[in-house]
């Protein structure tokens, strides 16, 4: 395996007994992101020289046997450009933001920071996490490396992109919508959505109960050792749980385990190879002593996709709206258009009459207690399956990618020959967990798709049973681990 493809895990293991240095790991890292960022368009910011000052200081704590070694001491890692670091620019994927520079950091990543990670670049981000792929004005588009005229996904598409391609060790990302999980699907990784709560985050976003920050990785176990670093309460967040729970890095075989499985949640059209490879991931879970059984989700699709919207017209399109009169010529025209959301939806709430938004396809004039409502309606649904079976397994995405330069706008999104009304949600099968935002839910790779993009499963446990999902996870990688070989590894 080559060096920049080694795992967290792994590293820390061999600093340990000296067989490889923090130096050699990020030297690595350094050489193939210098080759790939310009294919991949992955990073926006880099601190190479800063990044190797600090391996070095690592290095040496290794050497002399220090006691005082930190949990992820020396480990490469990139952060989204849309987290706050002080001192360094911040864009958030925006022109408006151009020339930020953060006054601050913000919580996830002070602990990131304190457990001895070192921040060598920052992730790109369509503009404000506002959609599924990831292109921007300010810095271009960002292609999978699996497959260059694909997505990585969104939103936090620079992340999937890097680690994909093994231009860091470790990366962030954040979740109001899948974009933790859709690139880590589409892409070939690990991606971890925590219930609401569990990871501090920054306000006001930390009061927007569909909105968490959480870990990217190539292996359950590095995602694992992240999401330990990430966790637990913290006073500067009023929204974080007690007490912090602690995933175990090693675990007990699944066997006699009940899972069920839904391949559509009840009303998303799935790409059929889509679905072949779910198949194929249920034989696995099969031959590792579960017992899995399909169960039928009546969920609505208009529903979902009207409230889904609807809640974000109340919160986080309310943020881009109020940009939009001084700056909307610096805006995308998606990024606009989820804005001006916000005001479709007070205007119908005024009139109380409903409107149909055609760009978005989704219906305005829902309040956020009937938003609430059809979540409690979702869970009344899905709950007796939750506490029937240990975890419930479908799909992260519909389609394994779109095109990585799409206009939302514009563009047909064509799922089994179907044209899809709601583009960008129809091809992700993530925000109902969003909706459901106390569910973790951890997606792992489930197979290639013809175009060699990758496809995902999720893992949805029950409220704050964050374990299970990594039990299951960590027993599903060990049948087939990827990126030990060149299929299962991008050819870039």
């Amino acid at each position: 395996m080559d060096t920049f493809y080694t795992s967290a895990t792994k590293a820390l293991k061999l600093f340990k007994e000296k067989k490889l240095s923090p130096v050699e790991l990020m030297k690595a890292i350094i050489k193939r992101s210098e080759k790939i960022n310009q294919k991949t368009n992955a990073f926006n910011f880099t601190f190479f020289d800063k990044a190797m000052n600090e391996a070095k200081k690592s290095e040496e704590k290794f050497f002399k046997n220090e006691s005082d070694i930190l949990p992820l001491e020396g480990i490469p890692m990139a952060i989204k450009d849309e987290e706050d670091i002080k001192g360094q620019p911040n864009t958030n994927g925006s022109l408006i933001l151009k020339d930020h520079i953060a006054e601050q950091t913000m919580v996830d990543v002070e602990r990131i920071l304190d457990s001895g990670a070192i921040v060598h670049a920052r992730t790109t981000t369509p503009e404000f996490s506002t959609t599924s792929f990831t292109h921007s004005k300010i810095w271009g588009v960002t292609r999978n490396p699996w497959n260059l005229d694909y997505t990585p996904g969104g939103s936090s598409g620079g992340s999937g992109a890097a680690l994909a391609s093994g231009c860091t060790t470790l990366a962030t990302g954040s979740d109001i919508g899948g974009s933790i999980r859709i690139p880590s699907s589409a892409c070939g990784l690990v991606g971890f959505k925590p219930p609401y709560g569990r990871n501090p985050q920054a306000a006001p976003f930390n009061h927007d109960q569909y909105c968490v920050v959480g870990p990217m990785a190539r292996t359950v176990e590095d995602c694992a050792l992240m999401q330990n670093v990430m966790s637990g309460p913290h006073k500067k967040d009023i929204t974080s749980i007690k007490p912090k729970l602690l995933i175990p890095n090693k675990f007990e075989n699944i066997k006699n385990w009940k899972i069920a499985y839904s391949m559509d949640l009840g009303y998303f059209e799935v790409d059929k190879e889509i679905q072949n490879n779910t198949f194929k991931a249920i034989e696995k879970f099969k031959d590792l002593g579960a017992t899995v059984e399909e169960v039928k989700i009546n969920w609505n699709k208009k529903e979902l996709e009207n409230t889904c919207y609807n809640y974000y017209s109340h919160l986080f399109a309310n943020f881009i709206a109020e940009l939009i009169p001084n700056y909307e010529d610096k805006l995308t025209d998606y990024a606009k258009d989820f804005g001006k959301s916000a005001e479709i939806n007070l205007k119908a709430l005024l009139s109380k009459k409903k409107i149909f938004y055609e760009s978005l396809g989704i219906e305005f004039g829902m309040s956020l207690y009937e938003c609430n409502k059809v979540a409690g309606k979702m869970y009344d649904e899905l709950s007796p399956i939750l506490h029937k079976f240990d975890v419930l397994i479908c799909p992260t995405t519909a389609l394994p990618a779109v095109k990585a330069d799409i206009d939302i706008l514009k563009d047909k999104v064509i799922i089994n020959g179907r044209e899809m009304s709601s583009p960008d949600l129809a091809w992700t099968m993530a925000y109902p967990f969003n909706i459901l935002s106390r569910l973790p839910v951890l997606s792992v790779p489930s197979g290639l798709s013809s175009n060699n993009i990758p496809t995902g499963i999720q893992i949805i446990g029950k409220p704050y049973e964050d374990i299970e999902v990594f039990q299951a996870g960590y027993n599903f990688e060990k049948v087939e681990p990827w990126y030990n070989n060149s299929k299962l590894s991008p050819n870039i």
